[in-house]
């Protein structure tokens, strides 16, 4: 027998190990029917990892349920826009979707997702071992109401942390990776030399800079999600501004306002740029083979700032909207794909490193997937979720009207990384347009 032929009969043996599996999990009887023979679903998430490698596995739940599935992943903006739209006429034309981190409050408080406790709690539709207390605590709570009705199961975390992608040039400065603002200061001047940027950041403020901001004591709204008044012209605002766009303009690459995530992951694995904060998932890629830096990076939690520490933390998951013809189907599907069982083969057979199960995440196959240059990697991500998911410092983040705030964001760590604006005026003019911004939508101020 072939190499190649025992490798792929080992890969349809697994296949029909979690399959019986899960066909043991999901229903005494599911082995003896097929209860949902000739329904369809349609199914729409984004483009990202975990639902773009879902699709591959989409035969074996066919095969196993006898569900037709129609599956869709356009890009973001798009997804966002059109199932906007879908869900705000009640529309019937999708049985699964994704929730979208920064939709949550607008989609959920409008009542467009159906809650699954009923689901959960029926053991006739989810065996035990479905387990939903193994979903981490924090990726639950942004998708729940106050009354705690659950509205989506989560497939993905992404949390920020920070990497140096020439941490040599670190340890020759006589440096560590930094814990505080200050030390992210002190490496970025000792490393920004001879072609190698000592910072880098990409182009969406709205992610990147409120983890600064909280961390000098200040926030997006003065209390989310129930006093939505701007703060981005307080003392503190100011500061973390100041001190943000300093990082990106004097140790930045050329051109750091026009980075996209995919600039700055490209620059660390070609080693043009050193340290980064940023979520994880563009991080990553800095320890792969083809990366220049694969034995060089370094990875750690993001760092304190003089109020604390709050890393970035987003969520998205799988809901049932209330026009599903089918919402038992629909519950089968999400029920398959959240398994225990697939997300561990999403990780042992397609390397997925943003997993939501805490069985999942501390699995000696997730630890070794993110051991990186000896970094235990799935630790800082871990406990960066548990720190995210210990307050409710990320309530800025899923309100309606931030997508037109985060818009403001943006436009202000413009002005004063070009030099425009210096940091007060700034964001005292960021201050204004979001007051009048959100007069208009209707908020009370």
């Amino acid at each position: 027998m072939s190499s190649v032929t025992s490798r792929n009969r080992r890969r349809v043996l697994k296949g029909a190990a979690a399959l019986g599996a899960y066909a043991l999990s999901a229903s005494p009887a599911r082995s003896a029917a097929k209860p949902f023979e000739g329904v369809e679903l349609n199914v729409s998430c984004w483009s990202a990892p975990f639902p773009k490698l879902l699709q591959t596995y989409l035969p074996e739940f066919e095969k196993l349920t006898g569900i037709k599935v129609n599956y869709d992943t356009p890009g973001f903006l798009i997804y966002n826009q059109r199932v906007d739209l879908e869900l705000s006429t009640r529309g019937s034309s999708y049985d699964v979707l994704n929730i979208t981190f920064i939709y949550v409050d607008r989609w959920l408080r409008a009542g467009w997702f159906a809650p699954l406790n009923d689901f959960l709690k029926d053991p006739a539709a989810t065996p035990k071992d479905f387990d939903i207390d193994d979903f981490l605590p924090a990726t639950r709570k942004i998708m729940s109401d106050k009354q705690g009705n659950l509205y989506g199961i989560p497939w993905t975390c992404d949390i920020s942390m920070a990497a140096a992608g020439r941490y040599d040039l670190v340890t020759q400065a006589g440096l560590a990776m930094p814990t505080t603002f200050d030390e992210i200061e002190k490496v970025a001047a000792a490393t920004n030399k001879n072609g190698v940027a000592g910072f880098l950041g990409d182009n969406r403020h709205g992610w990147n800079f409120p983890p600064y901001l909280q961390g000098f004591g200040g926030n997006v709204f003065r209390k989310p999600p129930d006093d939505l008044m701007p703060m981005l012209d307080t003392r503190e605002a100011i500061a973390a501004a100041d001190f943000y766009c300093h990082l990106l303009r004097d140790y930045g690459p050329n051109g750091v306002l026009s980075y996209s995530y995919d600039q700055v992951t490209a620059a660390l694995k070609q080693g043009r740029g050193n340290y980064v904060t940023e979520g994880h998932i563009f991080l990553m890629p800095a320890a792969d083979p083809d990366s220049k830096e694969a034995k060089t990076v370094r990875y750690s939690p993001f760092p304190r700032g003089p109020a604390g520490q709050f890393p970035g933390f987003a969520t998205h998951a799988w809901g049932i909207p209330v026009g599903a013809k089918n919402k038992r189907a629909s519950w089968e599907f999400i029920k398959w794909a959240m398994s225990k069982e697939m997300m561990m083969r999403a990780v042992t057979e397609k390397g997925y490193s943003s997993p939501s199960r805490r069985s999942v995440v501390q699995s000696p196959e997730f630890k070794k997937r993110l051991t990186l240059n000896d970094n235990d990697v799935a630790d800082i991500y871990l406990k960066g979720i548990e720190t995210a998911g210990g307050s409710d410092y990320m309530a800025y983040r899923i309100v309606h009207v931030f997508p037109q705030v985060d818009t403001l964001i943006g436009q202000a760590m413009e002005r004063i990384v070009s030099k425009q604006m210096s940091a007060a005026d700034s964001m005292r003019q960021a201050q204004a347009s979001a007051i009048a911004d959100l007069k208009k939508a209707g908020v009370k101020l």
